[in-house]
């Protein structure tokens, strides 16, 4: 029997009771996953997605300061009072290494938090795609769920999500495709020069990045001031590392075998 593979192009599409029982797949490239997969890789110990500020310093205030992060963002510009913002590369080893990060964000902790009911979920980005894509393979219920951006869909999740379908398909696998899922893989197939798109030979980051930049999640980022981190987005396979969330907790860490 074929495998299912969903792909919803806003959280708000995907119905939280077919996400239960499947794997759900969150992408939020510009830039929520992308900082959390940077930031685990650099020694954090864990990630908390917090739907609002609020709920992240009252939450803060479980943990004592030295142990803690706070990172996230509004409007793509970092909050008063937090010690990071959303850029992938503040996360390094000297600021995170060994903390919980409480983690906000305008979009992809939303999506994150929308995706719950699924047995599993895992965090997706270009920086680990080929990592998710191994994870993926024994999957039977995949639901891909795109954050999008200020409630609109946005490209570069939209890229993403079609290389895991694409890829899943030529793995020799048979899957039911939604509308979605057909239209992200066209799109992916679409915008890079077939060796590429397949995988026959390396994407370059420019390449990759020249096509995140023209999303409306790059739209909202370049006025900013925030260039560097669409080209820190569009490194493919930097890491091959999955972050994992608890779906009781939504605690985001790196499975044991995974960490350094």
């Amino acid at each position: 029997m074929p495998a299912v593979l969903n792909v919803y192009a806003l959280p708000r599409y995907a119905d939280p009771r077919q996400l239960a029982g499947g794997t759900a797949v969150v992408i939020d490239v510009l830039r929520a996953t992308t900082t959390i997969v940077y930031a685990l890789q650099a020694g954090a110990t864990e990630i908390i997605p917090c739907g609002t500020v609020e709920e992240t310093a009252a939450r803060a205030g479980q943990f004592p300061r030295e142990k803690i992060v706070l990172g996230g963002e509004r409007g793509g510009r970092p909050l008063p009072g937090f010690d990071l913002g959303n850029s992938p590369e503040e996360y390094t080893a000297d600021r995170v290494a060994g903390k919980t990060i409480l983690f906000t964000t305008t979009n992809g902790t939303q999506a994150l938090l929308h995706a719950q009911p699924a047995a599993r979920i895992l965090p997706a980005a270009f920086v680990n795609a080929s990592a998710v894509l191994q994870r993926l393979l024994d999957e039977e219920q995949i639901h891909i769920l795109c954050a999008g951006t200020d409630g609109q869909f946005s490209e570069d999740d939209i890229l993403l999500a079609g290389l895991l379908v694409s890829r899943l398909e030529n793995s020799g696998k048979q899957y039911v495709l939604n509308a979605q899922a057909q239209t992200a893989r066209e799109n992916w197939l679409h915008a890079f020069a077939l060796p590429y798109a397949l995988g026959a030979e390396p994407l370059p980051a420019e390449h990759l990045a020249r096509e995140l930049r023209k999303s409306r999640g790059a739209q909202n980022l370049l006025p900013l001031g925030y260039a560097a981190d669409i080209l820190a987005a569009a490194l493919l396979d930097k890491f091959a590392c999955v972050p994992e969330a608890d779906p009781a907790t939504l605690r985001i860490h790196l499975p044991q075998t995974e960490n350094n």
